[in-house]
């Protein structure tokens, strides 16, 4: 071999060797990236159930509250809760669902809100230290006495 096509030849590895591991560092931080992205949708989803099931859990409660109807009220025309039997009611189907809560009953005793704040589990997030997010739902259910509306 000659003296210049040693020279082309060191040239040539000498280039390329100054940009070794420059794809390595881009493939890294956009796969740290997808992942990243990846978590955020597969928790974002989960907490979205969570907050889901937590509704469905207050509206069942508040539902199962508001059957508890005051029988003295209901003789007299009016449709009131027994405050009582209802704040019961709600409490054993929390209890049942395994949530915890709350029971509120309005003013004029028509209609009951109940609040239930539960956890579930992450997925990615808990890679960084976030094993469990809490959500809250609510629910309120409203004492109708009578019909309220025709149909055709």
């Amino acid at each position: 071999m000659n003296t210049t096509m040693i020279r082309t030849l060191r040239r040539r590895v000498t280039a390329t060797d100054r940009e070794a591991g420059s794809v390595t560092v881009f493939v890294a931080i956009t796969v740290l990236g997808i992942l990243i992205l990846c978590g955020l949708v597969v928790d974002g989803g989960a907490k979205l159930r969570a907050v889901q099931h937590a509704d469905r859990v207050a509206t069942e409660a508040a539902r199962a509250a508001g059957q508890a109807a005051d029988p003295a009220a209901l003789a007299g025309g009016e449709a009131r809760v027994d405050r009582q039997a209802a704040a019961d009611a709600a409490t054993a189907f929390l209890a049942a669902a395994q949530a915890t809560g709350s029971a509120t009953i309005s003013a004029d005793g028509t209609a009951v809100e109940v609040t239930v704040t539960t956890t579930a589990p992450t997925v990615f997030l808990g890679l960084i230290g976030v094993s469990t997010f809490t959500v809250t739902g609510h629910g309120r259910a409203t004492l109708v006495h009578g019909v309220t509306g025709g149909g055709t």
